[in-house]
């Protein structure tokens, strides 16, 4: 057969805003809720890059009642003159329907911004269903819709005065229902409150409100911190146990950047290191981080020799023994960053390195000078740290010497693949004996193994990984992931690139699954934020459809499969727990690739991540219940 013809009539260009809907994954992450809620972000961005600026004071977040966003600003409002590009199109016309058009490619429109691909609002446009802006400058008002994925109707206009002289822009947008068709338009608030609260506390004295108003979800909130990123350090400790109540902070600054560090130990045993540049979360770390993390291995050892904490026979302390349970924000401001990626995530500017390290060598010692019962419970947990790494070395030591005795290395009752390959192997950990039988027969062997694991895990929350390591049940975890744990962890030598976590839908099996999580995201972090942990959801439901037994996984999947089958007459019975199903409905239901419903656990912002761990897993039982009682309305998998 011949080949089809490949010709100049093949090459598709598509223009203005097309290439966005053709593949919004690659300007907003998905079109799952990741990114719908990154629509919001991308508005809310540009007002906050006026804040920063020093030119705005106020911004306003409404979810409206029928579905929109409108985020509003007192900032200097999008140019409203002729864009040079096309004198017969305004700046802020441009802006809305050309992708890489914006006031941060150079010029002196900004010094610094979060929003550098010139993207952001543009994609807003492309991607919603109708948008309205309303720009007050220079005493008017101006006002433009799009509609149909960014079309103009009309061109910009002014609409009369604007009310009490008032300056800045207002932006609604109803995202298109045909963009994110699988997780569907609606807002989860908490999402939202949680991004903005994090934009407030980096922009000190910036104000915050946000409004919902949709019907049962009606609720006002306000952020505004004096402290800024103190603030932030306080709130990230609240449940845990402050080592003392001060907050470090210090600050410094060249031509071009500026740094602000604000730092706080708690009892735990978790570091919490956030760094940010320009208001963007760098979860990756990157040059500013490496900085202030050797600078302060540096400043707490020097102090430790200079005040005979450490004596001389002593080693100097490690800087993960320094920052065991140190909480700390990291923010720097500059002109030109340069960041690895599209996400963003790592900063790459060496000068801000150095800026970072001779700031904090400099202020952080004078710091420590100042608080003298503070500095010397620092040195005191750091020693403490030191002398339980090497307690963990000699626990990880004996895990290696009796997993070389048992042969191949692998715990007694994990039932492996017999494949090799990590890309198409998945482990299932599995709750219970009864279960773990019923599973090892379900599954494919070849690609597929399964660890039983009795009971409920160690809490890893409360533990130091001494202790930890001499559990059994998280000794057999180890063993069959197979790339270490903690800081000797190596995501390139786990056995399996899919780890799913299989418990029944009861308080019980949610616990184990929250104890499990807990273990991976505090001991193995890469896997979790490299997209290989993976929650399994037997379906809730049954039904038969002719000869063929129909699963459902949830009340919503009844609801659509009863809309489609409006004479089904057959009962819905709910389905039996993990360890009550034969082999032939766990593999229907829960083993197939083909059949089964796997939940991606993913961590987009770390410290919320870390702060929910600590609140969930922690000693502080309020605090607890609190979250759990301002979450129960924004949960959407619930099984009661």
């Amino acid at each position: 057969m011949a080949a089809p013809s490949y010709g100049a009539k093949d090459i598709e260009v598509l223009e203005g805003l097309d290439p966005v809907r053709k593949r919004p994954g690659m300007y907003i992450g998905s079109t799952g809720l990741n990114g719908l809620h990154h629509l919001v972000y991308e508005v809310v961005d540009n007002s906050v890059d006026e804040a920063m600026a020093g030119e705005a004071t106020r911004i306003d977040v409404t979810l409206l009642a029928d579905g929109g966003c409108r985020v509003v600003d007192d900032g200097r409002g999008i140019p409203v003159d002729p864009h040079r590009s096309d004198r017969r199109k305004s700046a802020a016309e441009v802006v809305l329907t050309t992708l890489h058009a914006g006031g941060k490619f150079g010029g002196s429109g900004y010094k610094v911004s979060g929003g550098l691909h010139g993207v952001g609002v543009s994609v807003v446009n492309a991607l919603s269903r109708r948008l309205e802006l309303e720009i007050d400058r220079e005493g008017l008002r101006h006002r433009i819709e799009f509609v149909d994925g960014g079309k103009p109707l009309g061109r910009l206009v002014v609409t009369g005065k604007a009310p009490r002289n008032r300056r800045g822009t207002s932006v609604a947008f109803w995202p298109d229902p045909a963009i994110f068709n699988s997780e569907g338009t609606e807002f989860r608030a908490q999402t939202i409150l949680e991004r903005l609260q994090i934009y407030a506390f980096l922009n000190k004295g910036l104000e915050i409100r946000f409004r919902d108003e949709r019907p049962g979800h009606e609720q006002e909130q306000t952020f505004r911190y004096t402290g800024g990123i103190v603030d932030y350090v306080r709130h990230l400790n609240h449940a845990k146990e402050a080592l003392f109540k001060r907050v470090g902070h210090f600050e410094g600054a060249e031509t071009d950047a500026e740094v602000e560090v604000a730092l706080q130990w708690n009892t735990g045993y978790h570091e919490g290191i956030y760094s940010f540049a320009n208001g963007i979360a760098t979860i990756e770390g990157g040059m500013h981080e490496e900085g202030f993390k050797k600078a302060l291995t540096n400043v707490v050892n020097k102090y430790a020799r200079a005040k005979g904490l450490l004596k001389e026979k002593d080693d100097n302390l490690l800087g993960e023994d320094i920052r065991e349970g140190l909480t700390a924000i990291v923010s720097v401001k500059m002109r030109d960053p340069q960041f690895e990626g599209q996400t963003k995530a790592k900063l790459g500017n060496v000068s801000i390195r150095s800026l970072v390290e001779r700031v904090t060598n400099e202020k952080l010692a004078d710091w420590l000078e100042e608080h003298p019962t503070e500095a010397r419970q620092v040195v005191q947990k750091g020693i403490q740290a030191a002398r339980a790494r090497v307690a963990a070395r000699q626990a990880r030591e004996v895990i290696r010497r009796k997993t070389l005795l048992e042969g191949a290395g692998l715990p007694g009752k994990l039932a492996d693949c017999s494949s090799r390959n990590p890309e198409e192997s998945e482990l299932f950990i599995v709750e219970g004996n009864s279960a773990g039988g019923s599973a090892i027969n379900a599954r494919d062997p070849i690609t597929q193994a399964i660890l039983p694991i009795r009971g409920k895990i160690l809490n890893v929350e409360r533990a130091r990984i001494d202790r930890m390591l001499k559990n059994t049940e998280i000794q057999s975890l180890i063993s069959a992931i197979g790339a270490g744990v903690g800081d000797e962890f190596d995501v390139s030598k786990i056995r399996y690139h899919k780890v799913v976590l299989l418990a029944d839908a009861d308080v019980d099996g949610n616990h184990i699954r929250t104890l499990l999580l807990t273990f991976f995201f505090r001991q193995m972090t890469d896997m979790v934020e490299r997209g290989n942990v993976y929650i399994a959801q037997p379906p809730l439901y049954s039904t038969i459809v002719g000869k063929e037994k129909v699963y459902l996984k949830d009340d919503a999947a009844k609801e659509r499969f009863l809309a489609e089958h409006p004479n089904h007459k057959n009962d819905f019975p709910r389905m039996k727990g993990l360890g009550e199903m034969d082999f032939g409905e766990l593999k229907a239901t829960t083993m197939d690739a083909n059949r089964r419903t796997l939940l991606q656990v993913s961590v987009e912002q770390a410290a919320l991540a870390d702060g929910v761990f600590s609140v969930l897993m922690g000693e502080d039982v309020d605090a607890r219940k609190h979250f759990i009682q301002t979450n129960a309305k924004d949960a959407r998998f619930l099984d009661i």
